[in-house]
């Protein structure tokens, strides 16, 4: 099968816009939970700040940036392999080269005991492992089964970021209450004021932070849009490009 190498690598740096905030409570994730879920509309920033946290939470990183025609397991976890051998080559291979993935959930189940299996024989080498827009394939079968059970398994130097727009199937989206993921949710991926007045600092085009929280909502585009045009309309440097997912 034939990789699309930019699916699993780190997006390039696009940003210099940073969360604190958000940085703290995802590294406060990493170090109390197994599983971290981001879930928001288009807009919220979510990408941009899994991809400024991966960079600098001193692990290896395993980026997959999934999308609608990887719901098929034989092609998700495909992908997912080879995000995880850029660190560790022969990951999971003696169960590529000898078994074959159904969507049966017994099977599901036994694949993620496998694969947490083999997570743990790399200990000492602290992993990311990121799945940026996994909304793309949460009406997939397989889904719920294999990562709920996943979840439970992971070893305490792995940990799992899911980012997406809405929230996981619901044996994974339980998990929270055992106190095995955390939620960054909508709510807490908006700006606050305070927030917003920081990077509307030195705003010459008289935009209000009350206005502009009122139009934007506090979503991170709409908010990063505003900043930009406050700095054009300053003649200001503007290299800032627009919050995305």
């Amino acid at each position: 099968m034939q990789i699309i190498a930019n699916k699993i690598a780190l997006p390039e740096r696009v940003s210099q816009l940073s969360r604190p905030r958000l940085l703290k409570l995802l590294e406060e994730g990493l170090e109390s939970r197994a599983a971290t879920v981001m879930c928001g509309r288009a807009g919220t920033g979510k990408s941009l700040l899994a991809a400024e946290f991966a960079r600098q939470c001193r692990r290896h990183i395993a980026w997959f940036k999934v999308d609608g025609a990887d719901d098929q397991p034989a092609v998700f976890f495909h992908y997912l392999l080879e995000s995880i051998r850029a660190h560790r080559p022969r990951f999971c291979e003696k169960w590529e080269k000898t078994f074959r993935l159904s969507e049966n959930e017994n099977d599901l189940r036994l694949f993620a005991e496998y694969f947490a299996g083999e997570l743990q024989e790399h200990q000492g080498e602290p992993m990311l492992i990121v799945l940026d827009d996994l909304h793309q394939v949460y009406d997939a079968d397989w889904v719920a089964p294999f990562f709920s059970r996943l979840v439970s398994l992971l070893p305490r130097d792995v940990h799992l970021l899911i980012c997406g727009r809405s929230l996981p199937p619901g044996p994974l989206w339980r998990l929270r209450s055992k106190q095995v993921l955390a939620v960054v949710d909508e709510s807490v991926l908006a700006f606050t004021e305070d927030e917003t007045r920081q990077l509307l600092k030195g705003d010459e085009a008289g935009q209000s932070v009350a206005e502009v929280m009122k139009d934007s909502r506090g979503r991170a585009a709409r908010v990063d849009e505003f900043a930009g045009r406050s700095r054009r309309f300053a003649g200001l440097p503007f290299t800032q490009k627009t919050w995305l997912t």
